[in-house]
């Protein structure tokens, strides 16, 4: 049957339609993807990368932006939108909102946290069993056990600070003891000369800015003290979200992250990518797939 010349023209006009239609739910049908941003430290990189691939295992379209810069880099990254999330350290974060903020321990700096966001960002589960939280060395010779036992030494004592390689950086105020003031503080460029300064009598106290597997031989011959009363604020890992960004899902997925993460893990984790040049992405993905995730 041939058509009447007005209804092959109305056919047409259909089929044009419906291909503009078919384009259209196409296109719609590409979701925008979740950015997860780094900084250039390893244990950033690793985050980033154990973040994405966890919230693209529920499906979700994923890309990682890396080498953003400072944590302020970072937040202005989130605040222009040009993020979605990025990975931080409780304690850090609060130490740079709120430098005066009294809370020490991991639930009391995320609760604190929580009250000093700026609007339009929200932060996942703290991972409560991640203690990368600085740690205080001394000599051999001293006569402390643990932070408390130097407590009362601090007016008389110079302490040194020096960073971890490979970690989030620490700003000032997370490096604080509780109740402890210092008669002076002098910064140092890694825990390599930290120590020297220890051992030679330049300082009394150290402080390095993370767990002391990450410099091993930096603290041969010093003593590590415990922290049973939390003098040093809590440093977890979390992921900084821009609010709304995620579905109910997603969001579920970050905190089961948060939940399987260790200290012994993430450490472990970072040393293959800052030492051994393994490559972020497998690191991220052998971790996930040995905890399920």
């Amino acid at each position: 049957m041939v058509l009447a010349a007005p209804l092959r023209v109305l056919a047409r006009v259909l089929v044009v339609a419906v291909a503009t239609v078919a384009v259209s739910c196409g296109d719609d049908s590409v979701p925008e993807p979740l950015v997860v941003g780094s900084g250039d430290s390893a244990e950033s990189v690793l985050l980033a990368e154990i973040y994405a691939q966890a919230l693209a295992r529920t499906g979700a379209t994923v890309a990682i932006e890396r080498d953003l810069g400072t944590r302020a880099d970072r937040l202005a990254a989130l605040d222009a939108g040009t993020v979605t999330l990025v990975g931080e350290h409780n304690g850090a974060l609060l130490a740079d909102l709120a430098g005066d903020a009294v809370a020490w321990t991991g639930k009391e700096v995320t609760t604190e946290l929580n009250h000093s966001l700026p609007q339009g960002v929200v932060v996942t589960d703290a991972a409560d069993g991640t203690d990368l939280r600085p740690r205080v060395v001394v000599g051999m010779a001293a006569p402390l056990e643990s932070v408390a036992d130097l407590t009362p030494q601090c007016p008389s004592s110079t302490a040194g600070v020096a960073p971890v390689p490979g970690l989030l950086t620490l700003p000032p105020a997370a490096l604080r003891i509780d109740g402890c003031e210092f008669a002076a503080t002098r910064t140092f460029a890694n825990p390599d000369e930290l120590r020297k300064a220890l051992l030679d009598g330049q300082i009394q106290v150290g402080l390095l800015a993370g767990p002391p597997e990450l410099a091993s031989a930096a603290t041969e011959g010093l003593r590590v003290l415990s922290d049973e009363d939390n003098a040093l604020r809590a440093e977890n890992p979390v992921s900084l979200v821009r609010k709304g960004a995620l579905d109910d899902r997603q969001w579920e997925k970050l905190n089961y992250v948060a939940g399987e993460l260790t200290t012994d893990e993430l450490v472990a984790m970072v040393v293959k990518v800052r030492d051994a040049d393994a490559d972020p992405a497998d690191v991220a993905r052998d971790w996930l797939d040995a905890r399920g995730l």
